[in-house]
């Protein structure tokens, strides 16, 4: 056996023998059984064999799969040691495709690898290695295809289409990448293979929708009102998906409403009907239903609830247009004239008590005394949050900044998250809180898990955060300062891995939602990174309710009306403490930031 047929059995080592029954392309030249001896003398009947496992033991006297490296063919001179032949070049074989095979898995897929040869340096082709890898992935299939030893084929069977044995048992919904390599490779050649990535089919592809248990959502869903009760009506997974629970989220005007749902299949194995109690009258609520597993798809429908009479009978009849017309706009237009009156007189009041003058330069440590003197002497129903109290868990935030901005950057990003918690709902998870777990678990890990876990990551992007600073040098050894380095920094690195992440899910077609980027007043809409500007950007404090409609999914505006949030508006956050120290820190960031950028201009020149 010479080396050249040695060394490519070698390389089929990585993988068994993967093909399985499966239809060709029309005329295409599929591989076959051949003899070693076959291969090894050019008999003519070994046109195009498959290079197998067994075959591998039978010539090398054992099997092991470490000891040949990766599927990758060796260079030419290490092959066949003939300078003649491996000075001519056999370029990358063309129209490469990739068909799918049917098998009865329906756990998996099954494809089939085709492709033409290059005419350029095909006499010199000695047959084929495909390779099939999962994106992200380390597995490798590998297929090896040789012609036998005295071939020579002419250009015109560059026309000719080869194809692999079936690759199975693939992941459904996974992207993978098929190399095919035209073989022998030369040295210092780099156009011998060529590369396709394809996904493989959904489950809902292959199987349709009630086969697939993590695709699978109610279809049919029928709302019925008797009096203030809700009825809610939809169709049961199939039996053989064994799910055997669900649950419902409605939601409206801040307030959610959970509800368990439990099918007894004993009565009826297709429907279950569930009942909506402690709806508000005259709401209208979106609604969601979806099996009780993890990532499974909801069903989103609507609920409108009546108001109801005193004797039990829903309201719907309406007095006449013409009757209620002329009425409506007079009332309007005076409660429009009351309401200017007494936002006007208000003010005034409002600045008299604070001893405000128009137009005149205050304190800030002055306003913030007085605000959170009136908020404890006299507390308010605008105090009572939106959301109701049987709601799920809040959302969690994480919240990440650059380091590099100055003391007083970090004070206004830490006072924006107290404020996030106070009254927005919302569990905000930031590293200047937890500082020990940070030094049990390392910045990096911390950050990496806080990823993960939590529901939305909010980037607080600044000048800072576009440069590259490098940590000082230690004057001392000790435990303690590397920690304090390592915390230093490493929300720095979480942005950077942030800005990765958005763009693996945005060429990935994924939802973006879970990433926001905000800049406070005193920065620029340029600090935002470009990866980020993908996501959605808010500057603070402007937009703080539309921050709060992103964290918790509520419509501000909706025909006839919008939704207004106590202490979120830009008009009304800074009278309650935690907005006025959240304003009071971004007034004295805003004074450090200025300074620097007047040094850094100095310092230039």
């Amino acid at each position: 056996m010479g080396p050249w047929t040695l060394v490519l059995l070698q390389l089929s080592a990585l993988a068994g023998p993967l093909w399985a029954q499966g239809a060709d392309p029309d005329g295409a030249i599929s591989p076959q059984d051949c003899s070693l001896d076959c291969i090894q003398q050019g008999g003519p009947s070994c046109e195009y064999c498959r290079i197998t496992r067994s075959d591998v033991k039978k010539a090398l006297g054992f099997s092991s799969l470490q000891a040949f490296g990766n599927c990758v063919p060796w260079p030419c001179f290490e092959l066949l040691r003939d300078p003649k032949i491996c000075r001519h070049y056999v370029q990358a074989p063309n129209e490469v495709k990739v068909e799918f095979v049917n098998e009865p898995n329906p756990k998996s897929d099954t494809v089939v690898v085709s492709w033409k040869p290059s005419y350029y340096g095909i006499a010199f082709l000695r047959g084929f290695q495909v390779s099939l890898q999962a994106l992200g992935g380390t597995g490798v299939a590998c297929q090896l295809f040789l012609f036998h030893r005295n071939v020579s084929l002419p250009a015109s069977h560059a026309q000719r289409v080869y194809t692999s044995d079936p690759f199975p048992g693939l992941a459904l919904g996974t992207q993978y990448a098929v190399t095919v390599m035209a073989l022998p490779v030369p040295e210092k050649w780099e156009k011998f293979y060529h590369s396709e990535i394809f996904s493989t089919r959904s489950c809902t592809e292959k199987n349709g929708l009630e086969q697939c248990k993590k695709d699978w959502y109610p279809k049919h869903i029928e709302v019925q009102q008797e009096g203030s009760a809700v009825t809610v009506t939809f169709n049961l997974a199939p039996p053989n998906l064994g799910i055997s629970s669900y649950f419902s989220l409605c939601y409206a005007n801040g307030m959610k409403k959970y509800t368990d749902i439990t099918p007894n299949s004993t009565k009826n194995k297709t429907h279950h009907s569930y009942h909506l109690d402690d709806l508000q009258e005259g709401t209208n609520y979106t609604c969601e239903i979806a099996a009780n597993e993890v990532d499974a798809v909801r069903k989103t429908f609507s609920v409108q609830v009546l108001r109801i009479h005193k004797g039990g009978v829903p309201l719907s009849t309406t007095p006449s247009l013409a009757v209620v017309l002329p009425l409506c706009l007079a009332v309007v237009a005076i409660l429009g004239v009351l309401l200017v009156v007494f936002a006007r007189r208000r003010s005034k009041l409002r600045m008299k008590k604070l001893d405000i003058k128009p137009g005149a330069k205050t304190n800030p440590a002055t306003v913030l005394t007085h605000i959170i003197k009136q908020h404890e002497e006299s507390r308010t129903q605008e105090e009572m949050v939106l959301l109701a109290r049987n709601r799920l868990k809040p959302p969690r935030l994480l919240i990440c900044y650059s380091s590099c901005d100055g003391p007083a950057h970090i004070n206004a990003v830490m006072k924006l998250g107290a404020f996030i918690q106070q009254h927005m709902a919302t569990q905000v998870c930031l590293d200047l809180w937890d500082s020990l777990s940070v030094a049990q678990e390392g910045s990096m890990a911390w950050h990496c898990r806080h990823i993960r876990e939590c529901d939305f990551i909010l980037v607080i992007c600044s000048w800072g955060l576009n440069q590259k600073p490098e940590p000082p040098e230690p004057e001392w050894d000790g435990e303690d300062e590397e920690a304090e380095r390592e915390l230093d920094f490493g929300s720095d690195a979480a942005v950077k891995l942030i800005g990765e992440e958005v763009c693996r899910a945005k060429a990935r077609g994924q939802d973006l939602s879970k990433y926001m980027a905000a800049i406070f007043k005193y920065s620029e809409e340029t600090d935002i990174p470009t990866e980020l500007r993908l996501v959605s950007h808010y500057t603070l404090t402007n937009d703080l309710a539309l921050l709060f409609s992103h964290l918790h999914g509520v419509a501000l505006h909706r025909p006839g009306g919008y939704l207004k949030i106590s202490h979120i508006s830009e008009e009304s956050y800074a009278n309650v403490p935690a907005g006025a120290a959240l304003q009071w820190a971004i007034d004295e960031a805003a004074m450090e930031m200025r300074a620097k950028q007047q040094n850094s201009v100095e310092e230039g020149n």
